[in-house]
């Protein structure tokens, strides 16, 4: 086995990929700022071309006059529980989806678990003592005692800056996701990888709690200070910089050799969805309080 490399070359590397990163995310977000609007016009001029188009709309709601309003109820953008939770929900459906997907193979298929243990085996190279420690720094930022402060301090905050609509929601997203996470890890109670570094876990391997709960309270926390962001740019920034925060915290749990990517990704995917299900109950208290 090679030695690992040096900590100062790895740390560049680490360094340059996140501000590539950053180039690259920057760049697809100005494409698709651009692009949307010049679609959605493209579309609704084809649209309108449409021989008989409103002709056609006016027989089928009168026909299916329930199922239409139904529809329209779904796709209104005037409010949050129109489109934005049509979107939501479907979004979430997904997760689901490749959340039974995964544990699906994690608990059948071979494939998944020669794959992963050969994802662990590649990042001997980079497992120098100097870095091990770095990212064990990092790993304690999503362990249950600091998550624990994070929260308190977080909802203390909205709390004082009369933003207490937002803290059933941050509730809502780390209670659900901690418990689905843990019923995920008894039930399945897959073993760990070896312990190849110094650090070590008793708790069964899938999903990992590290990466559901850094999504879910930093992913929460990213959004409670976006949601009154006005400028895009700063939102941006946030969501960049939150989420290497999080894929930083996912990605120590594999190199200190605690878990398998398969466990990250799982973890990923339930503070996902339990993410989403904060926003959709913030959104929806926030619209109810403005009517």
């Amino acid at each position: 086995m090679n030695d690992p490399l040096s900590f100062w070359w790895l740390t560049l590397l680490i360094v340059g990929a996140l501000f590539i990163g950053r180039l690259l995310a920057g760049l697809i977000w100005r494409f698709a700022c651009w692009i949307t609007p010049q679609t959605g016009r493209i579309a609704l001029h084809s649209a309108r071309r449409v021989p008989g188009r409103q002709r056609l709309v006016d027989t089928v709601v009168a026909r299916f006059p329930r199922t239409c309003s139904w529809l329209a109820a779904r796709f209104a953008t005037d409010r949050f529980t129109g489109l934005p939770l049509s979107l939501i929900v479907l979004l979430a459906a997904y997760l689901v989806s490749l959340g039974s997907d995964l544990a699906e193979d994690v608990i059948e298929g071979e494939q998944i678990v020669t794959m992963d243990r050969q994802i662990n085996a590649a990042l001997a190279p980079i497992r120098n003592d100097e870095l091990l420690h770095v990212f064990a720094k990092i790993t304690h930022l999503a362990d249950i005692m600091t998550l624990l402060a994070v929260v308190l301090v977080s909802a203390a905050f909205l709390w004082s800056d009369r933003r207490h609509r937002f803290i059933p929601g941050l509730m809502l997203t780390v209670l659900g996701s901690q418990a689905l996470t843990y019923v995920g890890k008894y039930a399945i109670d897959r073993d760990r990888p070896d312990f190849l570094t110094f650090a070590s876990a008793v708790t069964p391997s899938f999903p990992s709690g590290h990466a559901t709960g850094a999504m879910a309270v930093y992913g929460f926390i990213a959004y409670a200070i976006g949601r009154n962001l006005t400028s895009p740019a700063l939102r941006f920034e946030l969501g960049y910089w939150a989420s290497a925060l999080i894929a930083t915290i996912a990605f120590s749990r594999m190199l200190l050799s605690v878990h398998y990517a398969s466990d990250v990704a799982a973890g990923l995917l339930v503070g996902a969805f339990w993410l989403l299900a904060g926003f959709a109950l913030t959104e929806y208290l926030n619209q109810r309080a403005r009517h």
